[in-house]
């Protein structure tokens, strides 16, 4: 039985490489190969050489000083907060509430054997972010450091250890959220907020992160004693990789305490959890009139609502929302500063800055990419909306415009603040800009919803795989970084032929006419593709 849950798990978490959703059909081999090489240059070369960077900058000083331990310690940390960050916020959703529970707790599984399932796929989950940074940790130290067969043991140790520590915090975590979402009202901007503040601690240690360890690079000797004479437990932690037996017998029976307890807790919570309505204090009924509202009405309050129910669509799909304004707000306080460093460094003149700074809300803006998924977040229930009185023109209409309603005024604000700091530009150049910044908007917004149509997935199991793995989300995200590079990098090197006015005013026609060439697809071929699924 085990196996043939696991095998579920494996085929939803990768299914996108075997199975072609638009298609209805697998996919072929050439594909598959193509699919799988993609997934592995950015799971290993992009986040692995990022990490292998910093682990070959760091392994020569610290092995020369007599301190290997720290190199271990130092980034087995950093693979303990990659991993639990990466697996985190899927865990919540993957653990305990994915669409299958009322079919798989239905059946006469043993409870071991279906939490068992569900914690092999979230520790394969966790062991691939934190095997990001620990390979690289482990290849860089055996060509740069030492080679012996303990340290190869204790390498591989060390990896087995953090990725069970993994495990086990992701759960803890994934509980906490779950027991508390379970009692919320408001569960879903609260899972927001708390992740956005996980997010925002993630980047500030990381930032702050860069020059400690060049300080400790620097100077590894003298902090290696301080920190051998104050956190003895991080002394034993790094010299798990070293081959310490010592360190590694006590850290094996730490952490397998660790893994008892974890699973001794879920094995008591899982189903009173994974059953539980989620029911809050029984509402009392007070009449009021209801107000009629227009089909149109109608339907973009239930998008909006899906939309501020599912914390992962929020914040996967949503974030521009909280940058935009962010950032305008640091160009307010910082961007005179910014601009002058710039100007010092590449003698930029001001449209050549206006230019770049309209790209750079562009590629903030490309962080809502709402419309993308909506389709795909139907799901079985897609027969729902296709039997209400109104056309697949209104319901495309209607998921278009949540994107455009939260991203224009963003958008807005990001750019006014932008031209508020560059003073002395003509107003043509300004409006201009504007126009850009705003008729992409709308362009992504349409392109989103012309991907989630040509390549739905409305057979999910977890709202993780279409907000998350679907092909639509991912080329809307990426296609968005793409056209703000092009835009901006294209002026840099025809800044000295062409003035900014007409740059400007030949992308803002471009991309004006591309959206509305894709918005009449959308009324036509679109609508028909919509009542076909």
């Amino acid at each position: 039985m085990l196996k043939v849950l696991l095998k579920k798990q494996f085929a939803e978490m990768f299914r996108g490489f075997f199975y072609d959703q638009k298609k209805k059909t697998a996919r072929s081999k050439t594909s598959v190969a193509l699919w799988i090489i993609m997934y592995v240059f950015i799971m290993v070369g992009v986040l692995g050489g990022t990490f292998g960077t910093v682990a070959y900058g760091l392994c020569g000083p610290m092995t020369e000083a007599g301190v290997s331990w720290l190199y271990f310690a130092i980034m087995g940390l950093i693979s303990l907060a990659l991993g639990v960050f990466g697996s985190v916020f899927n865990t919540h959703a993957a653990l305990y509430l994915p669409k299958d529970n009322d079919l798989l707790l239905s059946l006469p599984i043993p409870p071991r054997i279906l939490i068992a399932s569900r914690l092999l796929g979230v520790y394969l989950l966790g062991l691939m972010y934190s095997g990001c940074v620990l390979l690289p940790t482990v290849i860089v130290y055996w060509v740069f450091g030492s080679f012996t067969l303990a340290s190869a043991l204790g390498s591989l140790m060390l990896v087995l250890i953090i990725s069970v520590i993994v495990l086990c915090l992701a759960c803890l975590l994934g509980f906490v959220v779950a027991k508390v979402s379970l009692r919320l009202k408001n569960k879903s901007f609260v899972t927001v907020a708390l992740s956005l503040l996980l997010v925002g601690g993630y980047y500030f240690v990381y930032f702050k992160a860069q020059t400690l360890i060049r300080t400790l690079a620097q100077n590894a000797a003298v902090y290696g004693e301080r920190i051998k004479g104050s956190a003895r437990i991080l002394y034993f932690f790094g010299r798990i990789g070293e081959g310490d037996p010592a360190a590694i017998g006590a850290f094996t029976l730490g952490v397998a305490a660790f893994a008892a307890l974890t699973w001794l807790l879920l094995s008591k919570s899982f189903f009173n959890i994974a059953g539980a309505t989620g029911t809050v204090n029984k509402a009392v009924y007070k009449e009021k009139r209801a107000k009629a509202a227009s089909p149109a009405a109608a339907l973009l309050r239930k998008e909006f609502a899906r939309f501020i129910s599912s914390p992962l669509y929020m914040l996967n799909c949503g974030l521009g929302v909280i940058f935009l304004p962010a950032a305008g707000i640091a160009m307010l306080l910082k961007g005179n500063v910014l601009v002058d460093m710039l100007s010092d460094v590449f003698s930029f003149p001001p449209e050549v800055f206006a230019v770049l700074f309209t790209a750079a809300v562009c590629m903030l803006g490309s962080m809502n990419d709402i419309a993308a998924p909506s389709v795909s977040l139907e799901g079985k229930t897609l027969w729902q909306v296709k039997s209400l009185p109104v056309t697949a023109v209104d319901v495309l209409k209607a998921k278009m415009k949540p994107q455009l309603l939260l991203t224009l005024p963003a958008v807005a604000f990001c750019y006014a603040c932008a031209a508020f700091v560059l003073r002395g530009l003509s107003l043509p150049v300004l409006l201009l800009g504007a126009g850009v910044a705003l008729s992409y908007t709308l362009l992504s917004s349409l392109f989103g919803l012309f991907l989630g149509l040509k390549m739905p997935m409305l057979d999910w199991t977890t709202e993780v795989i279409p907000i998350k793995q679907s092909m639509g989300v991912t080329i809307a995200l990426f296609s968005g970084w793409g056209y703000a590079l092009v835009f901006g990098g294209g002026y840099l090197l025809l800044a000295k032929a062409v003035p900014a006015a007409i740059y400007l005013g030949v992308f803002f026609a471009l991309t004006l006419c591309a959206a509305l060439l894709i918005y009449r697809w959308i009324l036509t071929k679109g609508a028909r593709i919509f009542e076909a699924l």
